[in-house]
């Protein structure tokens, strides 16, 4: 694979305000009821000790995608110049088995019953609308080699996981298990 693409999170940044939800879904039309991208909260602890985290959610383009694995149509790959894990919808017989085997729950269905999802928006040429539209700049891209140096300097952690997700997170604690156990619950 020449390159890798894949996100940064700075949580600390997060102000859950949605914009990069609603850009997403303007950007690429998608149609009310799925989301590509979704911001949501995380809740850690017991009174008086609890904490909360925003988290940015979409598909982590992961280096060992779960879901292409047992797509048994073959409609979803990852493709090699870029690492970018798309969906070919005419293939998808929608039987849901890439929603099961994500460890993320990231895939959609929508009115048709096939899957979708992010796409990096890398299909219309374009940055991703998540990361173009961020008014605080916790969400950023880049190739994992490039975010890599930025998680060096802001201490932030990759996302770990047996499908290798193409993310690095930042956030007040350093503790991105917080993040991790929420996502592999959900």
């Amino acid at each position: 694979m020449a390159k890798q693409y894949g996100f940064y999170f700075d949580a600390d940044r997060c102000i859950q305000c949605r914009t990069c939800e609603v850009a997403c879904k303007s950007t690429n039309n998608v149609e009310p009821g799925p989301k590509w991208r979704r911001a949501i909260e995380i809740w850690e602890g017991e009174f008086p000790n609890v904490t909360r985290t925003f988290f940015s959610l979409a598909c982590m383009h992961c280096s060992k995608p779960a879901c292409e694995e047992v797509c048994p149509t073959g409609a979803i790959s990852k493709r090699a110049e870029d690492g970018i894990v798309v969906v070919d919808r005419d293939k998808c017989n929608g039987c849901q088995d890439c929603f099961s085997a994500c460890p993320y729950h990231v895939p959609q269905f929508g009115d048709d019953g096939t899957m979708q999802k992010c796409d990096f928006c890398i299909e219309r040429g374009l940055e991703p609308a998540c990361t173009a539209h961020c008014p605080t700049e916790a969400l950023q891209y880049g190739t994992m080699e490039e975010l890599s140096k930025l998680a060096t300097e802001k201490a932030a952690q990759r996302l770990i996981g047996p499908a290798e997700p193409s993310i690095f997170i930042s956030n007040k604690s350093g503790d991105n298990n917080i993040i991790h156990n929420t996502l592999v619950g959900n």
